[in-house]
């Protein structure tokens, strides 16, 4: 896709450009490629007029080792750029500058606009938020960024991580996705109305009752790996309900922008693991089921989610959230039958390797006491 073609300062004379994976007999996309996934609900919307704004938010621990120095400690003992927590410390964030200022400048000079970075709660732990973009190109800004952070930290002897939990102790690493639908030409929020409740149309809510109604159903979508639902712990910044509020980090969903034309519903569930292609696709469907469901949108949830044992909780476990993915309708109309029995079987793929391994912490319990 010669639109997607740029230069990437980090890499001396050097251009990338994303490509999509053809058919080689028939030269149409492969229905499977996650960004020909992503193409079909695009598709969609704009089939009804509508364009879905996105963006999306990343996580990720900084260290002061190499990946082939994390390699040879077996990923265990690393040290992270910051020794302590220093959330939203100035002295902190100074002493990730070196990368960080790398990483703005030069996503601003291969054409992906950043709004912004900020230290996270983990030592070492950054967030970095790309401006919103159609879902198309915010996705392929997402798929850029990650991989030109990893090439800029290795350039300067470090290392990221954007694994959803690399550490039992610490925060996990999140990918909050922000979307919303516009008229076609751009110019008209198609979320905002000044008279609705919470003022967010009718759209907007069912948009989002389609987003809570199948959420369960997509979330492998939104955490792909054994080692994504290691985030999803109380107390932990990560969601484990699904629920929408308004301003409740615990929720799984939030409403954000109220009172304004850029009012959007955020995903709080993903992980900075998923593929931002399936995310947006199964997010994009789930919307447009809602709507054409005409659900009625709930009562936003007001308290703390974790303490909350009457709401629906996402799925604990890759083999959950794998069960559901596999009994959905939605998705199977919204996508086609072979592609969501192709991601059906890479997650059991994924369990069946994983279920196959000893664990460090097999070892650590077992190795004597046994």
């Amino acid at each position: 896709d010669l639109s997607t073609l740029r230069r990437i300062p980090w890499l001396e004379k050097t251009a990338l450009v994303i490509c999509d994976v053809l058919d080689h007999h028939t030269h149409d996309d492969l229905p499977h490629s996650p960004r020909a996934i992503l193409k079909k609900q695009v598709k969609r919307l704009s089939e009804r007029g509508y364009i879905g704004y996105f963006a999306s938010e990343l996580e990720f621990y900084l260290f002061s080792e190499t990946y082939d120095s994390a390699r040879k400690k077996h990923w265990h003992g690393l040290d992270t750029a910051s020794p302590y927590i220093g959330d939203y410390q100035i002295g902190i964030t100074t002493k990730e500058e070196g990368v960080m200022r790398r990483l703005r400048n030069e996503m601003e000079a291969a054409g992906i606009p950043i709004e912004n970075s900020k230290g996270e709660w983990g030592p070492g732990q950054e967030e970095i938020n790309v401006r919103y973009a159609e879902a198309l190109d915010m996705a392929d800004r997402h798929v850029i960024l990650k991989n030109g952070a990893k090439e800029i930290a290795e350039s300067e002897g470090k290392a990221i991580s954007f694994m959803a939990k690399y550490n039992y102790g610490l925060a996990g690493n999140s990918s909050h996705i922000h979307n919303s639908l516009w008229s076609a030409d751009g110019k008209t929020p198609l979320f905002y109305d000044k008279n609705a409740e919470w003022t967010l149309s009718t759209l907007g809510q069912q948009w989002a009752a389609g987003q809570l109604k199948y959420a369960k159903e997509f979330t492998w979508f939104l955490a792909p790996y054994i080692n994504s639902y290691k985030r999803f712990q109380a107390g932990t910044f990560a969601p484990t309900k699904i629920m929408w509020s308004e301003d409740n980090r615990t929720a799984g969903f939030r409403l954000c922008g109220e009172g304004t034309k850029s009012i959007r519903m955020e995903c709080r569930i993903g992980g900075a693991d998923l593929n931002p292609y399936l995310a947006f696709a199964a997010l994009i469907a789930a919307g447009l089921a809602g709507i054409d469901e005409k659900l009625e949108l709930q009562k936003p949830f007001v308290g703390d989610a974790y303490q909350a044992s009457q709401l629906p909780e996402i799925p604990k476990t890759l083999r959950d959230a794998t069960e559901t993915l596999a009994k959905s309708e939605m998705l199977k109309q919204a996508l086609g039958d072979g592609v969501l029995e192709h991601y059906v079987h890479t997650a059991h793929w994924e369990q069946f390797e994983y279920d196959r391994r000893i664990t460090d912490w097999e070892l650590h319990r077992g190795f004597e006491r046994y």
